[in-house]
Parts: C-alpha cells; sequence; structure tokens
C-alpha cells in the first residue's frame, strides 16, 4: 500500500499533535518512513549524520518542536550547539535541556532535564540554528562542572571569544566572536555556582588566538613547563613584509614555530603539498618550525616541550654568539679583522697596493 505524502509545511521533524492538525492520519504517523526520536516527534528516516555534533544538532532541531515557551537548550548540547571542542568521550544523544526556575525542568527519554538560576544564566536564540540556547558566557559557566581537564574550559573559552580570521590579515573577520572576555568574567562572577573554583583559574588564561583544541593544550603546556608563553596565530613576513605563513604557536623573537599537523595533513595529498611548500618559505626565512601530532599533544605533551626548549636554547645561544661578536668588532676593529684573517675569513684591509712584481 502507497503511502500518503506528508504536508509540506510539517518539514523533517514535526510534532505529533502538529502533524493531528494538519489531518495526517494516526496511521500515517505510526508509518516505518518516520523515527520516534522523542515522545511526541517524529522526523523523516534517512541517512544519519557522521559526526557526532552533528548528531547532536540534528536532534537538538528534532526536541524543539515540542519545546514549549521558556525552555532552551543548556549545559554540553549548549556548547555543542556553539562549536566549542568537548572531549568525543562526553559527547552523547542526551540532551542537555533547562528552564529557569522555579520552573520544573523537563523529563523524557533522552532528555536530561536542569533548572536554572535566573540570576546565573541567560538564554538566547542561536542565530545559525534558530534554537533557544543559553548564551555563550552562560554556556561557559555552565561546563565549570562538566569538563573533568582544566585545559578544556580554557579550550572551551578560547573558542567562544576567538575572532575567525583569515590569515595574513587581507580580508575582514569571518564573524565577530561568540563573546567577549568581559561577559565570561560576569558570569563568573555573577554568583557561586557547580565548577566556580575551575571557573576563576580558568578564567586568566583565556586568550583570543586559540583556532582549536590542540592549539590551547599546546599553549598550556609550554606555559606549565616553564616555558615563557608562546604567541598564538602568528603572520609570518618577509623583510619586505609579504605574508610568508601563519603559525599556530610561535616565539617571534627567535623565530621558533610550534604546528600542530592534524591527520588531514597526512591523507590529503593537496594539503600535503601545500604543508611543504609553507614549510620552505619558512626556512628560507630562517624559521625553526616544532611540529607535534594528536598524540603529542594529548598523550607524550612533554616530548613537545623538550623540542620547543631545546630550539629556544640554541636560537638564544646563537643570538649570544651574533651580539657578542658585533660587540668585539665595534670595540676593537684592528684586533678581530686580524682574527678573521687568521681564520681564514677575510683577509686583512690594506692601504698599501702591490704591483705586478711583488714589490711594495
Amino acid at each position: 500500500m502507497q503511502r500518503s505524502e506528508l504536508p509540506g509545511h510539517l518539514g523533517r521533524a514535526f510534532s505529533v499533535a502538529g502533524a493531528r492538525e494538519a489531518g495526517v492520519p494516526p496511521s500515517r504517523l505510526r508509518a516505518r518512513d518516520l523515527d520516534r526520536p522523542f515522545f511526541g516527534v517524529r522526523a523523516a528516516s534517512g541517512e544519519r549524520a557522521g559526526r557526532v555534533e552533528e548528531r547532536v544538532c540534528e536532534r537538538a532541531r528534532q526536541y524543539a518542536v515540542r519545546m514549549p515557551a521558556g525552555v532552551f537548550f543548556t549545559h554540553l548540547t549548549a556548547a555543542v550547539l556553539w562549536g566549542v571542542p568537548l572531549p568525543h568521550a562526553m559527547i552523547t544523544d542526551v540532551l542537555d535541556v533547562g528552564v529557569f526556575s522555579p520552573g520544573r525542568g523537563p523529563r523524557g527519554r533522552g532528555v536530561r532535564g536542569h533548572e536554572v538560576s535566573p540570576a546565573l544564566a541567560s538564554a538566547t536564540t542561536h542565530a545559525q540554528y534558530s534554537l533557544p540556547v543559553a548564551s555563550p558566557a552562560t554556556t561557559w559557566a555552565m561546563l565549570g562542572a562538566e569538563l573533568p581537564h582544566p585545559y578544556d574550559l580554557v579550550a572551551a573559552g578560547d573558542h567562544l571569544i576567538r575572532v575567525p580570521r583569515m590569515p595574513g590579515g587581507y580580508q575582514r573577520p569571518q564573524r565577530p566572536a561568540y563573546a567577549r572576555i568581559e561577559q565570561l568574567a560576569a558570569a563568573v562572577a555573577a554568583g557561586r555556582r557547580p565548577g566556580i573554583r575551575a571557573l576563576r583559574a580558568a578564567l586568566p588564561r583565556l586568550r583570543t588566538g586559540a583556532a582549536s583544541r590542540r592549539e590551547t593544550w599546546l599553549r598550556l603546556s609550554l606555559v606549565d613547563a616553564g616555558l615563557p608563553e608562546p604567541v598564538l596565530d602568528h603572520d609570518v613576513l618577509d623583510e619586505l613584509g609579504r605574508f610568508v605563513a601563519c603559525v599556530d604557536l610561535a616565539y617571534p623573537e627567535l623565530k621558533i614555530a610550534i604546528e600542530y599537523d592534524g591527520e588531514h595533513h597526512r591523507t590529503d595529498a593537496r594539503q600535503w603539498a601545500a604543508d611543504i611548500d609553507r614549510l620552505d618559505r619558512l626556512a628560507e626565512e630562517g624559521w625553526r618550525v616544532v611540529r607535534a601530532t594528536n598524540r603529542h599533544i594529548f598523550a607524550m605533551p612533554g616530548v613537545v616541550v623538550q623540542r620547543v626548549r631545546t630550539a629556544r636554547e640554541v636560537r638564544a645561544r646563537s643570538e649570544r654568539r651574533f651580539i657578542r661578536r658585533r660587540l668585539r668588532v665595534r670595540m676593537h676593529p684592528t684586533r678581530e679583522v686580524r682574527r678573521m684573517k687568521e681564520r681564514g675569513r677575510a683577509e686583512a684591509p690594506s692601504s698599501v697596493t702591490r704591483c705586478g712584481c711583488g714589490c711594495r
């Protein structure tokens, strides 16, 4: 038996009540071509999103068709909607949904309800998904009790205050930051909440230049090992001011770059070729590049730290030798010229010339 077409205005996900109002019979709502992601919700069956973050966003859109007024997405679900980089093990299909007190947090299959204090939170409408969600600053404050590792809490804040830009600064920023550092500070200062100590510790460590969770982990690993804090998202220019490359982290005064190489750098032939050209250009400008993989960052940070420490020491020694040599030349030019002649590096200047027969 051929199934009847559903009204087009219902979309891919719709509430059972809305479908009944549109004249859809109960038998059609029980058909196998419709999924039942939540109680009172039907969704067109189809290929599920591949990445777990995409599945969460899809489920949020499905649940939104039955959300009453005043209810919004919170905690980990809000973080996924804002694109916050989270450990994959923490992202599940269960949605975090909240309501301001004295309301009661929603309940049901696939939903984790929360009662939220109005003094500690604010809600907004997500510009991309048109979904009610905790504001970016509130979302970060909620993660204080969710993320077990302090580096991940810093990475979440780095993501929310970052302004995406094109390397080289040739174009305007792609979009404004989701939040300002002042807004995150205000969320922390709003009052006591779960995870408040972690939030207070993470707040002064936030930076605007980190483009990924890995870059934040790299920066914090170096700093916590006693090394100076590197510059993030640094544009390298040649002597004429022309753009050479944008590096993840850098010590510009020593021409040292620290780069994260993701899996796509190895599997994408075009990216691999571009990386080779880019590294060659950096080498031509005298830059030393320390490269790190996912395993280095999360399982072997000490290896990267030691490589960066060694690179800094080598560059610092070279710089000191160069400075001492210049000082010696300025203070004792004749002695230095004689020493260079003895080493075969230069000939001593002379105002007396010799003729062809060898006489003086």
